[in-house]
């Protein structure tokens, strides 16, 4: 329930605070008092979109500030949302000068969408002007599985319905990957062959070039080779025997002459080294063999590996492997893809199995549902002077699931006895329209667990005895849920619990809008202003009195 609200610099209100209570609580005023200013604040509170221009003051913030009395039930919303459940919840929404706002729950920052969220637990707001509402298929799905009593089952379905919804998308996006996939395979089967056929991992290129400039000059190395050891073994002038005999004289000096025993030591050091060198070299000789089926094949392996650096447009060995690599990856996705589609199609096809079972136990009760609606809405509106109209629901199988299950529906509406049904957005008048919402409002209040509404001049265009009616039903509604009633109609006004006029003043020469409780005495000259305009009568008292009683 709505117990208090707290406005501060908007528009015409510079500061107001009402508490509210149980029941049916009406507020009147004069036409451009600023009963829409106070709507409009609420509806801030609830989550719209923010205005700058809506602030009176703008170089101070603008607050709206509503206190709800809750029930336990909403404490697992304020669990899930990481809030603390009180028992009197405040919810604030503060617009600052720089045109930014900000939302509080018991003093917790949080986003528009939890505040959206929650408000809309808490209170509807309907206006005059959105009795378009009854003519979307969302709307009319809602009246009929309130009174079917389908909420949980519906919440169960369109669960199971956005994660069908999601994996269709993902399962049409897996099908064209596939089948762009498809299209590339065979080539890209083909270059990985190509790479594979490489042996990438067992070629060092360096090493290779090396080769085949190995075989590309072995002639000329042999022939030179051959001349060193030539010049190093030739009998008696040859290097190896005029070294050791060098050797043997220094070695012959070092024994005279202690000083020349470490420059022995280095020329036996540099001798042994000589000889090694000499002998790694004839090995490498012995090695080199002219072999033309070697050197083809060393020719054929390079040119492979310079035509895929030419065709990848790569420079080395690991950036050949890394596209290798990738292309390897690519057909194992590939593979793993058409195993996705296979568990997507699967967990699809038990979806759909489920939202079958879920929908024809939905249309079951939707079908219970639409005839107790009938019958209600006929009571209902004879009683508020539409003794002749009709009203059915209309549900026929969808072609596909939808978000409210395998149904279409249609409200087919006539006043007028002797008269085809229509659409009802074709056959209600502009003067049956707020009837029709408000027996319709009726009927919802019954089933909801909304615990306020507030409905804003939904009796426009009545008077009289429909007048009347009028407000004995919106008393009825206040036996289920509190009820907040913008009206101009005194047979309204008098069947209130509490009673609130909104006025306009002037206070140091700027104009407020102010809210204000009014006593027995008050609501009776109000409702008496309504009967008979800005100058009571005391005819007007009398009915007044009559109609509060």
């Amino acid at each position: 329930m709505l117990s208090k609200i707290f406005i501060r610099n908007f528009a015409l209100i510079d500061s107001l605070e009402i508490s509210l209570s149980e029941g049916l609580q009406v507020i009147t005023g004069e036409t451009g008092a600023g009963k829409s200013i106070l709507l409009g604040a609420l509806r801030l509170m609830m989550g719209e979109r923010a205005d700058i221009r809506s602030m009176s003051e703008t170089e101070e913030k603008s607050i709206v500030e509503a206190e709800f009395s809750i029930s336990e039930n909403l404490k697992l919303f304020f669990e899930e949302n990481d809030l603390d459940f009180e028992p009197q919840t405040i919810i604030r929404r503060e617009l600052l000068p720089s045109g930014k706002s900000r939302a509080f729950v018991n003093d917790i920052p949080v986003t528009l969408d939890i505040l959206k969220q929650l408000s809309g637990k808490l209170v509807d707001i309907h206006s005059q002007f959105e009795t378009s509402d009854l003519f979307k298929e969302e709307y009319q799905f809602r009246i009929i599985d309130g009174l079917s009593e389908n909420r949980l089952l519906t919440n169960g379905y369109q669960k199971d319905f956005s994660e069908a919804k999601l994996l269709e998308r993902r399962l049409t996006e897996m099908k064209s990957q596939l089948e762009r996939s498809n299209k590339e395979s065979d080539y890209q089967s083909f270059i990985l062959s190509e790479l594979q056929d490489a042996n990438l991992d067992e070629t060092d290129l360096e090493d290779l070039q090396q080769k085949i400039s190995t075989q590309e000059n072995a002639e000329a190395i042999s022939e030179n080779l051959a001349q060193i050891f030539a010049r190093f073994d030739a009998e008696e002038i040859g290097i190896l025997d005029a070294m050791l005999d060098s050797k043997n004289r220094l070695s012959k000096v070092a024994g005279l002459s202690h000083e020349f025993s470490e420059l022995l030591t280095r020329f036996d050091e540099n001798f042994v080294e000589l000889k090694d060198i000499l002998f790694e070299l004839q090995n490498k000789a012995e090695q080199i063999d002219i072999n033309q089926e070697l050197y083809e094949e060393l020719s054929g392996r390079i040119n492979k590996i310079n035509l895929l650096f030419l065709k990848h447009n790569v420079n080395t060995i690991p950036e050949l492997i890394g596209i290798r690599d990738e292309l390897n990856t690519e057909q194992s996705n590939f593979a793993d893809l058409e195993n996705s589609i296979i568990t997507t199609e699967k967990m699809l096809s038990n979806l759909y199995q489920r939202m079958s079972q879920q929908t024809a136990v939905l249309t079951k009760n939707r079908q219970v549902a639409a005839d107790i609606f009938q019958e209600k809405m006929e009571a209902l509106l004879s009683k508020l002077g539409l003794e002749k109209a009709r009203i059915r629901v209309q549900l026929s199988p969808a072609d596909s699931f939808n978000s409210f299950g395998k149904d279409k529906i249609e409200i087919l509406f006539q006043a007028n006895s002797g008269f085809p049904l229509k659409n009802i957005q074709h056959a209600v008048s502009g003067g049956e329209r707020s009837r029709v919402m408000l027996a319709i409002k009726k009927i919802m209040a019954e089933n909801s667990e909304l615990p306020t509404l507030i409905l804003d001049e939904i009796d426009t265009g009545v008077s009289g005895k429909i007048a009347e009616e009028t407000g004995n039903v919106m008393r009825e509604m206040a036996g289920d849920m509190q009820l907040v009633v913008i009206t101009h109609l005194a047979q309204v006004a008098a069947k209130g619990d509490a009673h609130y006029k909104v006025i306009k003043t002037e206070v140091a020469g700027k104009t407020q809008t102010q809210i204000i409780h009014l006593d027995q005495n008050q609501k009776l000259q109000e409702i008496a202003q309504l009967l008979s305009g800005s100058r009571i009568t005391q005819a007007a008292l009398q009915q007044a009195a009559e109609l509060m009683k």
